[in-house]
């Protein structure tokens, strides 16, 4: 389905002035033949004039359905007995064929994104009302902006087979109505579910964290790609391959990005253990390596100073209880020795 863009003239409003007018004209002609003339079968321009009147009155009121109002980033898409005619786009006052339908499958479908989220001040009799009577033409738009998709969270199993909760926030928009209106059932609803899917598709290639000997882009070498530390880098496959999905809808995905990242709670709870260990080891070995560092640097001066003489059962003894000092969880407590060391 190829777009075809409507360069229809804005004269919604000389077509609309023009209607009111023979509108006018026609209540005018029927109220002066009923005055000026006799109703009976005989008087034949009673006749003619009310059939003339009639005629107005039909010809005042049947251009008005043909009289659109688009606001900026706006588009209808119209269908003249089931055929495709083309789209208009731009905002302004327009007149189309009075027959012509404007088409948009999503018009009624709500999702979580922006647009489409009722307010609290809107109840059943202003919705009703908005919609059956002053609001049919402007449900019937498709909107051109940028819009933003949230989806709901979801629970992934990641490569390693952590479940994790996931959410992301898509932002789109339309760039061809047609294909948005005819190649998919419903544009909004084909756009969310594409979402889901792609989004399971590139979370089981990666884990939550860092993993030894995980492939997470397909060239068989390991890489430390992982869910938490290349957010940018899955963010951009993810939309890739929502963008790859929906091509045939018309619509383009700007961006993509998580907005939530966890464990899921069943198992929250023992991966926070682990997490705490890991950083214990971690900060152990720095404290063993500083410490020891320490030592090394501890000899080396005294030796070049030549301050003391130290065999080396002594020179064991003193790393022995520096290590213990730098190293404790405490701190220490020290015994003053006033005789000999032996």
């Amino acid at each position: 389905m190829e777009e075809k863009i409507l360069r229809t003239k804005k004269n919604g409003m000389a077509v609309m002035l023009t209607c009111i007018l023979v509108l006018i004209a026609s209540i005018a002609l029927g109220i002066f033949s009923g005055i000026k003339l006799e109703a009976d079968e005989d008087n034949i321009l009673f006749n003619l004039l009310m059939g003339l009147s009639f005629i107005m009155l039909i010809c005042g009121i049947l251009p008005l359905p043909g009289l659109k109002v688009l606001k900026p980033n706006e588009a209808l898409v119209l269908t003249l007995f089931g055929k495709y005619i083309g789209t208009i786009k731009g905002d302004g006052f327009y007149f189309v064929n009075p027959f012509c339908v404007t088409v948009n499958p999503a018009a009624n479908t709500k999702l979580n994104q922006s647009g489409d989220v009722k307010t609290s001040n809107d109840d059943s009799s202003m919705s009703f009302s908005r919609y059956s009577l002053s609001g049919y033409a402007v449900n019937k738009k498709l909107s051109l902006k940028i819009m933003t998709l949230s989806n709901n969270r979801q629970k992934i199993n990641d490569c390693l087979g952590n479940p994790i909760e996931i959410g992301i926030a898509v932002t789109w928009k339309i760039n061809d109505t047609a294909k948005a209106v005819f190649n998919v059932d419903n544009y909004k609803e084909y756009l969310s579910l594409q979402c889901d899917s792609a989004l399971r598709n590139i979370v089981r290639l990666y884990p939550y964290d860092v993993a030894p000997n995980v492939d997470t882009t397909g060239d068989g070498v390991a890489d430390d790609g992982s869910l938490r530390g290349s957010s940018e880098i899955v963010a951009g496959r993810i939309r890739d391959e929502i963008q790859s999905r929906v091509a045939v809808a018309g619509i383009e995905i700007v961006e993509a990005r998580i907005t939530y990242l966890a464990y899921a709670t069943e198992i929250a709870a023992v991966m926070l253990q682990r997490q705490q260990a890991s950083a214990i080891i971690d900060a152990r070995k720095m404290i063993v390596d500083g410490a020891v560092g320490m030592v090394e640097m501890a000899l080396q001066r005294l030796n070049e100073n030549k301050t003391v003489e130290l065999d080396e059962e002594r020179k064991a003894a003193m790393v022995s209880n520096l290590l213990v000092v730098l190293c404790g969880n405490r701190d220490a407590q020290p015994i003053v020795n006033s005789g000999s060391l032996y």
